[in-house]
């Protein structure tokens, strides 16, 4: 009988201690550091985004199907986007027109087949039969590869509502007055992350000194700016958007750095943001990857592509790095969670030995600062 009720007695006690609230320090409630046992749960509740039934990837329709009528209204970034995503594959001439654009015009001759697309926001290069665009020279990854049918360009509707709409036709992302900022340095404590090739030095380590040196210049641009960790502690990915989400960001930007190991080759820059409903991911690492499933950071994924090209476009010419473009991930908790737009910049490969040089370099790590800064300023 003794034996049961310790046994009853520890489980009180723990259930008592997993109930703990933090205390008010002065700090909005928050420590300086966003320990593991420290969750915020009081979510704001948004609209669910319907399910969609599941389809081909690959069937199209040669027919001209019609796109739902967009009412733009440049709502604030942190207004969710609601509209559910086109199943469809559409001729890009129906929707240029429709859009009042000119209609995309064949590249020159060469080994693939390219076509462009213009708007007064920029010039989108689609090749034909693969996912990999160019927007203002930029790689994208699109969710389907464009299609050529009845010798017209066909796009899926996901990539024209998620891709084409956000960056050839809607307003420019704006944060209004009340700019609120988390960056999350990548990995700490016992996650140290990757290790660099040429010292062995740990990512956490060169992913926080980014942070740091972020910290002020953005704050001389007019941001409140919250990290989610200061010093060498391990932080949950659960922690981390429970913080952004306390804190009312208006943007989540995660500071990380890349690895190929044991392959010393791979080099160049990367920016992730999650991957739409509807579309497969460019990078799963083995993970499933359900098309049909959704994110609550799913309702601002035309944000997040906004969000994703401005930062990319900034950090690509300081690092000076290969681009290896903006892609879409559905496993990195540290994003499906978010509410408020959200990226994952890697910033280059320590299992390159050139590439780790440069991040061990603290004039490096200030250029990507920098960067990273002035797209926000």
């Amino acid at each position: 009988m003794l034996k049961y009720f310790g046994i009853i007695f520890s489980v009180a006690l723990l259930f008592v201690a997993g109930c703990a609230t933090p205390s008010n320090d002065g700090n909005g409630g928050f420590p300086p550091d966003w320990s593991a046992n420290q969750v915020t749960t009081n979510f704001p509740v948004y609209p669910a985004i319907q399910p969609i039934p599941t389809v081909l990837p690959n069937v199209k329709t040669n027919g001209m199907t019609n796109l739902p009528v967009t009412v733009r209204t440049n709502p604030p970034a942190v207004k969710p986007v609601k509209r559910p995503p086109l199943l469809t594959w559409t001729s890009l001439n129906r929707w240029a027109s429709e859009n009042r654009l000119l209609a995309p015009r064949r590249a020159a001759n060469g080994p693939t087949v390219n076509y462009t697309i213009s708007s007064p926001r920029g010039t989108l290069v689609l090749t034909i039969g693969s996912r990999e665009a160019l927007w203002r020279g930029m790689e994208l990854h699109l969710g389907f590869a464009p299609e050529i049918i009845d010798n017209q360009v066909f796009l899926h509707g996901t990539d024209l509502q998620k891709n084409l709409e956000p960056l050839l036709l809607d307003s420019t992302l704006t944060f209004g007055t009340n700019r609120i900022i988390v960056i999350d340095p990548g990995h700490g404590g016992i996650n140290g992350g990757t290790i660099s090739t040429l010292d062995k030095r740990p990512e956490k380590d060169f992913t926080l000194d980014w942070a740091r040196r972020l910290k002020p210049l953005l704050e001389t641009n007019g941001w409140r700016v919250y990290l989610t960790r200061t010093n060498d502690v391990d932080v949950a990915l659960s922690n981390r958007v429970a913080f952004t989400t306390a804190c009312k960001a208006n943007a989540f930007v995660s500071l990380h750095f890349n690895s190929a190991a044991p392959d010393h080759r791979q080099s160049g820059l990367e920016t992730y943001c999650l991957t739409p409903m509807g579309a497969p991911s460019t990078l799963t690492r083995g993970n499933p990857d359900f098309y049909t499933q959704t994110f609550p950071n799913n309702h601002f994924d035309e944000l997040n592509i906004q969000l994703a090209v401005r930062l990319h476009g900034a950090v690509l010419p300081a690092s000076g790095e290969e681009d290896r473009g903006i892609r879409r991930a559905r496993f990195m908790g540290v994003l499906n969670g978010q509410r408020c737009p959200a990226v994952l910049i890697e910033g280059g490969f320590l299992s390159n030995a050139r590439e780790a040089e440069n991040i061990g370099s603290g004039a490096f790590r200030q250029r990507l600062a920098e960067a990273v800064a002035n797209a926000l300023r």
